[in-house]
């Protein structure tokens, strides 16, 4: 028998549920086709709808454009701050819901408004500005081209696990700090950690030990990076402030650079307008990038807002400490902006992908980066990529916050790889002394905690929420 108790007539959920019950992002016909979920949602409530998440609680979701924007820009009416979630105030959220780690507050940028969050967020854009983008795009460069030797005699791989989940931490670990051997370790833990494997602790605690020992080092010996920054930052961060927002940036960045890689990979490698835009000189990747962080953004619905006070959103009626969910993927899609969903974008950037507003992503420069370079150097490398199967086969692995593509099988003519690695220069960052690099520690064989996974596993996502 249940014990989620009824909602009080003044939520959302009570209002929908007079009127045939309430849909769920957190089933499974969320996670089958969650653009379709919005468009049904769209037809019967509007630019705002009243939802179910995890543990059946009440929250609203931001179909609209407009209101997307008006949520994401208006923290005075829309905190970020999860705090002020009613549902948790008084009592309705179940101690083990698998949100509760996603919606306790930390002192990250994050989860913070007002000066706390522009003295927060002022730290990490001003560090990640810092890094030269021509340097960025060798780092990338240099990764992509080993990522791809080590498939090209094959004739055949997957360039889910194979490319796109790969490229990006390599890259993000240079740039907070972390050698180039220790780059393929921080890949596999992210991974399984954000895969919520048996060994997801273990992974979580290598990664705290590593940036840990990187940010006692970099207070030591401050070289060229991220982490170098933030400490001398005069924000004056704490250590845990600069551990913290360490985190967020790599494994943040990690996940959605992975998901506009494999998505756009497969967009060149299914859709004809592509192709043959591509290959016809008429649309450059940077434009194809644009058109999927329109179609298919690395990130679906971010939680989340909590109304400060009573407010109309949409047309409906919202209640102060009502949870708000930005739904990015539908407002790309609200046909008030875009009519016809089939046309092209044509390079334009007013699409929600990287959210609004004081928290917008403040990296995505470096991943646009990143994407844009990896995919070139892979498409020059292997010009004749082909899918290897019928794209009707392609499956992903559905989150309430995004769609992660499971595989993407392709094959192209074997070449054999260079027989060694050109010279790259290094960015500015990396020390030349050896008694300047940082040698993290180790990862140790730690017992899985029984009944812990799930919790450690929702602390990461929860981290994902844009900055």
């Amino acid at each position: 028998m249940s014990t989620t108790p009824t909602p009080p007539p003044e939520c959302p959920a009570h209002a929908a549920a007079t009127a045939g019950g309430l849909h769920r992002l957190h089933g499974a016909e969320a996670q089958a086709d969650p653009l379709a979920l919005y468009e049904k949602l769209r037809a019967e409530h509007g630019p705002v709808a009243p939802v179910l998440v995890s543990g059946d609680l009440p929250a609203w979701l931001v179909l609209g454009h407009r209101e997307n924007l008006d949520v994401a820009r208006t923290s005075s009416r829309f905190a970020r701050d999860p705090r002020g979630w009613r549902d948790m105030r008084e009592g309705r959220v179940p101690a083990d819901t698998p949100l509760g780690p996603m919606v306790s507050w930390v002192p990250v940028c994050n989860f913070t408004d007002g000066p706390v969050h522009e003295r927060l967020r002022a730290a990490v854009v001003e560090s990640l500005e810092r890094f030269d983008k021509r340097g960025i795009r060798r780092y990338v460069t240099r990764f992509a081209n080993q990522l791809v030797d080590q498939i090209a005699g094959e004739g055949y791989a997957d360039l889910v696990p194979a490319f796109s989940d790969q490229l990006p931490m390599l890259v993000m670990t240079q740039l907070v700090g972390a050698p180039d051997e220790h780059g393929p370790l921080l890949v596999n833990a992210a991974r399984d950690m954000l895969q919520g494997t048996e060994t997801a602790l273990q992974s979580d605690r290598y990664v705290t030990a590593t940036l840990e020992a990187l940010v006692v080092e970099r207070k030591a010996r401050p070289v060229r990076d991220l982490a170098s920054w933030l400490i001398e930052h005069p924000a004056n961060l704490s250590d845990t402030e600069v551990l913290m927002h360490l985190r967020v940036v790599l494994i943040a960045a990690y996940e959605t650079t992975a998901n506009l890689i494999a998505n756009t990979l497969r967009t060149v490698l299914t859709d004809p307008r592509f192709r043959a835009s591509l290959s016809g000189g008429h649309m450059t990747l940077p434009d194809a990038l644009e058109q999927v962080l329109w179609d298919d953004p690395p990130i679906n619905t971010i939680i989340g807002r909590w109304a400060t006070g009573d407010t109309l959103l949409g047309g409906q009626q919202v209640k102060a400490g009502d949870m708000i969910l930005l739904g990015l993927a539908a407002g790309n899609a609200d046909p008030q902006i875009r009519p016809d969903p089939e046309a092209s974008v044509g390079g334009n950037r007013s699409h929600l992908a990287f959210s609004s507003g004081p928290h917008e992503c403040p990296g995505q420069d470096i991943g646009r980066a990143i994407a844009d370079t990896g995919i070139e150097v892979l498409l020059d490398r292997l010009p004749d990529l082909q899918l290897a199967v019928d794209a009707s086969e392609l499956q992903w692995r559905g989150t309430l916050m995004s769609r992660h593509l499971l595989s993407l099988p392709v094959r192209f003519a074997p070449r054999s790889a260079p027989n060694a690695e050109p010279q790259v220069e290094q960015p500015a960052g990396h020390p030349e002394h050896p008694e300047h690099v940082f040698v993290p520690p180790q990862p140790t064989a730690a017992p899985v905690v029984p009944g812990r996974r799930r919790r450690a596993v929702s602390w990461w996502r929860r981290l994902l929420g844009i900055g």
